[in-house]
């Protein structure tokens, strides 16, 4: 027959682990939840961290600026460069066209800068100008 102070002492040990698994099964709720809320704050700040390299970048480069209320004319720095190889034209004979210089030209069509409002409008005419006007205007 067992000892009443030992059969006293397993049950009290016994409630202590219930009591114990309770209690760790709460905080065990609780870590759960801030892990999750860690991992959410950890998302939203690395997005909120991409939308301000993507600001900081757009933000290095000149905006188009809008003189007048005219149309609004899109640059492609591409599309400039397709539009010279389709004219037969080096970067100095369409900057001679346009009246910029050559550096412009370049930096325009490697994305660096932005032409001007008034400089958009002449790489507009450029896009409507064909290869036998273009050749008139340099012989001009």
């Amino acid at each position: 027959m067992a000892n009443i102070g030992t059969v006293l002492k397993e049950e009290i040990a016994r409630v202590a682990r219930k009591q114990q698994r309770a209690e760790l099964a709460h905080l065990k709720k609780s870590v759960a939840q801030y892990r999750s809320q860690i991992a959410q704050l950890k998302r939203r700040m690395q997005a909120l961290e991409q939308q301000v390299r993507k600001q900081a970048r757009s933000a290095g480069r000149a905006p188009a600026v809008q003189e007048d209320e005219g149309p609004s004319l899109r640059f492609s720095a591409k599309g400039l460069a397709a539009q010279r190889q389709r004219l037969g034209l080096s970067a100095a004979s369409v900057a001679k066209i346009l009246g910029v210089s050559a550096l412009s030209v370049y930096k325009w069509e490697s994305g660096k800068t932005r032409p001007r409002a008034r400089q958009l409008e002449a790489i507009a005419s450029l896009r409507k100008m064909g290869k036998r006007e273009a050749m008139a205007r340099l012989a001009a």
